[in-house]
């Protein structure tokens, strides 16, 4: 079967050996959120007939008064009832109308990047960050600190866990989740959000994680095995400073734990040395698939190019 999303709904057909459907298709999940902020509906499957639908935030870090500065937070955010969370689908069912009753997690902003591992047989996805901790509050935020916070997190993620969206952002130089200030957070206040589930891995901010793949393959080297190639579209707001991300990185992991360091894999997409803002940058990565050999590739979202990365053992 093939899938895809339109706005709030979740499609599936046959392709019956076909690069072109021509069955029915069938509507599997109607879904919150078709408009708007994070509108992307990015999902995947676990084999036991689940679908796991990534439903994005409307908003920024659910402001009284989105993206105002100094405007509080709304608490509780209404908006985790129908998003900001992972929800669970039969895979094959069709019409199934979203309900609070099947939210697998909660507290996540936006989860573009999902994935199922099959080697540990869990889900992983990546979280788009929080923006403007300095434009929103200056007397609490430097623009250096905005530059870097909050990490876009790496998550395990299984059933009924919170990481802490909109209330709580990750440090990753503290390694610990602290109190937003549209919650009354001062940049060193915990408080609830000591019961957040934290990341396997805090990268820098505002790098926008847009794809996650688990190798399978045997082309790459044994240290690439059941590993996780990350696919970083790269940053918009780093306030006066170097734009960042644009790349795709690897991280070691064995039985769905990370073993090391991440590293960066694929580099120099933007095409010089440096640029200011994200539409100076040639190439974005945005996707990536692993091909029958091994072969891994990547997908830029500039001008839909699709590179193949090959592993040629020394002689």
């Amino acid at each position: 079967f093939g899938f895809w999303w339109r706005k709030s709904r979740i499609f599936r057909t046959r392709l019956d050996n076909e690069l072109v459907p021509k069955g029915q298709i069938d509507t599997i999940a109607l879904l919150e959120g078709g408009d708007g902020g994070h509108s992307e509906k990015t999902f995947t499957f676990d084999t036991g007939g689940n679908m796991y639908v990534n439903v994005g935030s409307r908003s920024n870090a659910c402001q009284e008064e989105m993206r105002t500065k100094g405007s509080k937070g709304l608490d509780p955010c209404i908006e985790l009832e129908k998003r900001a969370g992972i929800w669970r689908f039969n895979d094959s069912a069709p019409m199934q109308v979203q309900t609070l009753e099947m939210r697998f997690a909660t507290g996540i902003r936006n989860a573009v990047a999902i994935n199922w591992d099959p080697a540990s047989n869990r889900l992983y996805a990546l979280q788009h960050g929080r923006d403007d901790l300095h434009r929103f509050w200056p007397d609490l935020f430097t623009e250096d600190q905005n530059v870097e916070l909050p990490a876009e997190e790496f998550f395990q993620i299984s059933e009924d866990d919170d990481f802490g969206w909109p209330y709580c952002y990750y440090d990753p130089l503290k390694k610990q989740k602290f109190l937003n200030p549209e919650f009354g957070g001062d940049g060193s206040t915990i408080a609830r959000c000591e019961n957040a589930k934290t990341p396997l891995v805090g990268f820098p901010g505002h790098w926008a994680p847009n794809d996650l793949l688990f190798y399978q393959g045997s082309q790459f080297p044994e240290k690439y095995q059941n590993g996780a190639f990350i696919a970083f579209h790269g940053s918009w707001n780093r306030l006066g400073h170097d734009q960042a991300g644009f790349n795709v990185v690897f991280v070691p992991m064995k039985n769905g734990s990370v073993t090391g360091e991440y590293e960066v894999f694929a580099d120099g997409f933007i095409g010089s040395e440096a640029i200011k803002a994200p539409g100076e940058a040639k190439y974005r990565p945005c996707g990536l698939a692993e091909g029958p050999d091994g072969s891994i590739y990547i997908c830029d979202s500039v001008k839909g190019r699709i590179w193949r990365i090959v592993y040629n053992p020394p002689a």
